[in-house]
């Protein structure tokens, strides 16, 4: 195999789990934020006040986009297997 065909697939692998895990990770970094900024304001020092509402709001996120999540990862699997014999003649 060439080796700029294993960047391209390394690349390619890099954007599409960033593009999978980018949702998810925004959305628990915003609520977190908030939460945090929220229990600094009323002082309200309870740990585990910030889990339900990032478990909520991962649980809608994961909802909303999961069918194109799916989508995406079924297409570059596909793609992937699909161009196997063609890396094996390389």
């Amino acid at each position: 195999m060439l080796n700029d065909t294993i960047v391209d697939l390394l690349r390619q692998m890099l954007w599409i789990s960033l593009l999978l895990a980018g949702p998810v990770l925004l959305t628990a970094l915003v609520v977190g934020l908030v939460i945090g900024l929220l229990q600094a304001v009323t002082s309200i020092q309870e740990q585990t006040l910030t889990f339900v509402p990032k478990i909520v709001a991962l649980a809608l996120v994961l909802a909303l986009l999961g069918g194109w999540m799916l989508r995406m990862l079924i297409s570059y699997s596909a793609e992937m297997l699909g161009n196997l014999p063609k890396w094996g003649a390389l």
